[in-house]
């Protein structure tokens, strides 16, 4: 079994977060503890529940910023609408929160309300994905490389298929979210110069009803012409195994799937050969979070950005980390 570890994150003001597994020994519940010093209120706004992968996280952030921890956590989750979204950071900022954690649903639209709390004096620390707004206007960032990680499965596709015609359909994930716009991006680029070609991409939002109505569209229109579908998480391309199976396809065979995010339920999908290849995208960023917010309100310096490092995942390697995994 792979060994994952949070390379790129730094722990402030304390000893260094070490993680022996991305599932195992990142957990929530490993922040610093409070200390009997003054209760910390945090803001956290989370893009909603759309899929195991969000839970896993949620679940971190709430274990890290606990009371034991010396937190006092305002939860809010969006549904996945931008406007909510905003709309609760700028009740974070009327309620005089000491910081704010956000889980941004898309990139664009927050110059406004980030302007708002930086002129209120509350620093804002962004996870698990980014913004197109000024960096100005936030304290740290804390995540996962989505561009990496579509060019991992990227190049996993391009070795594997890449030598002969190869039609492909994509699962996109929220229209306008970081990670949605990465690893495209990073998938294309591996795929350049490939048989690879693309014969539809749509967005099933990151969640599973979705992801099997988009793929039974794809099915209704391409039929067994598909080879390849790259669903940009598990809860997409587990959606679509309903609708493949429903087509009499057998999935991993008449059609290989490729997906992001490497839960629990998409690494059993992989076990069970019905995807051939995952990529990792570590959920358990609490802790770290839950450090650099106490860093930050310290008056320490911060690493502006503090990536995780993903591993990836064949159906054997699947079958090895699976006892093991958390989420």
């Amino acid at each position: 079994m792979k060994k994952r570890i949070l390379a790129g994150f730094a722990l402030i003001g304390a000893m260094a977060l070490a993680a022996t597994g991305c599932a195992s020994g990142a957990g929530g519940g490993n922040a610093s503890g409070g200390g009997g010093g003054k209760v910390i209120t945090v803001g956290f706004a989370q893009t909603g529940s759309e899929s195991g992968w969000r839970s896993a996280n949620t679940e971190s952030m709430k274990d890290a910023f606990s009371t034991k921890n010396g937190f006092k956590l305002i939860f809010n989750a969006a549904d996945n609408k931008p406007e909510n979204q905003i709309a609760a950071v700028r009740s974070f900022i009327n309620q005089g929160v000491d910081a704010i954690v956000i889980a941004p649903v898309v990139t664009t639209g927050w110059d406004d309300v980030l302007k708002e709390a930086k002129d209120a004096g509350i620093p804002v620390v962004l996870e698990d994905r980014t913004i197109d707004g000024s960096s100005d206007l936030y304290k740290a960032w804390i995540g996962d490389d989505f561009k990496k990680e579509g060019e991992t499965a990227g190049a996993w596709a391009a070795t594997n298929l890449g030598s002969k015609a190869t039609n492909m359909v994509v699962l996109e994930g929220t229209t306008g979210s970081a990670p949605a716009i990465d690893r495209a991006t990073g998938f294309d680029d591996a795929i350049k110069g490939t048989q690879i070609k693309t014969l539809d991409s749509q967005t099933g939002n990151f969640t599973r009803a979705d992801g099997k109505t988009v793929m039974e569209g794809f099915l209704q229109k391409y039929g067994k012409t598909i080879n390849l579908l790259f669903a940009q998480n598990d809860d997409m391309g587990l959606g679509a195994l309903d609708a493949i199976k429903a087509a009499g396809l057998t999935p991993g065979k008449d059609i290989q799937i490729i997906t992001i995010d490497a839960t629990h339920d998409g690494l059993q999908a992989a076990a069970n050969g019905e995807f051939n290849y995952v990529v990792e995208c570590n959920p358990l960023l609490g802790p770290t979070v839950a450090d650099t917010v106490k860093a930050i309100l310290a008056g320490k310096d911060v690493p502006k950005a503090q990536t995780a490092t993903d591993a990836s995942f064949t159906p054997e390697q699947a079958k090895a980390a699976l006892p093991d995994r958390k989420y």
